[in-house]
């Protein structure tokens, strides 16, 4: 389903080949375990309809086009709910994620040089930025993450795309094998808030890298200072896994302590309401209902509203 034997067989003799070697070990029990709704997500991708005189575009989005059965397409896809990162572009059927993440794309990729590098991307979600990596000339791109849906939606473009160079895991950072130093590049977008132990996963970011690879971070972030840190007493944004939410000053800091070098901030936005919202194809609630109704400023519970950092770091040679 997810190509170990391909993973494996693409990295023999490089050095990421030390982890991947790993995989198929790593995950037996996992794959071995799959997830309840497995069955029901696996007929969604034996549904979808093959495709003839498919054009694929990784550089303006995620965009197949091709002559196909569209009513087959749209329901194999909608079968794949809900869409959170995107948008993908499947012929006629446009999956409106949650997140434009395009928008956070355009935002990072413009100072990245992607050309024949080996990436590792955390907490990859259904790898939406994965393939705009490719697009953006990376050599190979592996992403982790423990969420099974996000799988399936990312094989739903994989199966078009069978000789890509990205691979999808369903394992967490903390899974992998410590000190690897065989990445080129590491992305960890969107995740950082979420890890309980701040300074233990810039370690094992770090630790991912080659010398003199380079880190991308993007997180969010607030006000101050360097010593200027929040850490929600209950939920932000009505969620309830954030645990620290520190300034770019305090950011910066911690990525120097830990030993990153050329640390800069590269980008700051606040989340709007055109970037993250509801959808036809993720119709839960979503960030205009996290925000405090007469002031977008701040969240429901009265915490600065989202803003985001892109951190850039780079391992000492």
């Amino acid at each position: 389903m997810i190509h170990l034997d391909a993973l494996v067989a693409h990295f023999k003799g490089q050095k990421i080949g030390r982890f991947t070697d790993q995989v198929p070990a790593l995950l037996a029990d996992t794959l071995r375990k799959k997830h309840g709704d497995s069955p029901r997500w696996e007929h969604a991708l034996l549904d979808l309809p093959a495709f003839t005189n498919l054009e694929v575009d990784l550089n303006n989005g995620v965009i197949l086009k091709g002559d196909t059965d569209e009513t087959a397409l749209h329901d194999a896809l909608k079968r794949l709910m809900p869409w959170r990162k995107g948008p993908f572009q499947f012929s006629e059927t446009l999956v409106d994620t949650e997140w434009r993440s395009d928008f956070k794309w355009d935002r990072v990729s413009e100072h990245l040089d992607l050309a024949n590098k080996n990436i590792l991307d955390v907490g990859c979600g259904n790898s939406y930025y994965g393939y705009r990596m490719l697009g953006k000339g990376a050599k190979s791109v592996i992403g982790v993450d423990p969420n099974w849906l996000f799988l399936y939606q990312y094989l739903s473009v994989r199966q078009y795309l069978p000789q890509a160079p990205i691979w999808q895991l369903p394992m967490t950072l903390e899974e992998m094998p410590e000190e690897l130093e065989c990445f080129d590049m590491t992305f960890s977008m969107g995740v950082f808030y979420h890890r309980r132990s701040p300074i233990d996963h810039l370690y094992q970011l770090k630790g991912t890298l080659k010398p003199g690879g380079e880190l991308v971070l993007e997180t969010i972030v607030i006000d101050g200072d360097k010593d200027t840190v929040l850490m929600p007493d209950d939920r932000y944004a009505q969620m309830r896994n954030v645990w620290y939410l520190p300034s770019v000053a305090a950011l910066k800091l911690w990525l120097e302590r830990v030993g990153f070098v050329d640390v800069r901030c590269v980008d700051l936005s606040k989340t709007s309401i055109d970037e993250q919202r509801t959808t036809k194809w993720m119709d839960y609630l979503s960030l205009p209902d996290f925000l405090d109704p007469e002031d977008d400023n701040k969240t429901i519970e009265g915490h600065p509203a989202p803003i985001r950092a892109v951190m850039l770091a780079r391992k000492p040679c």
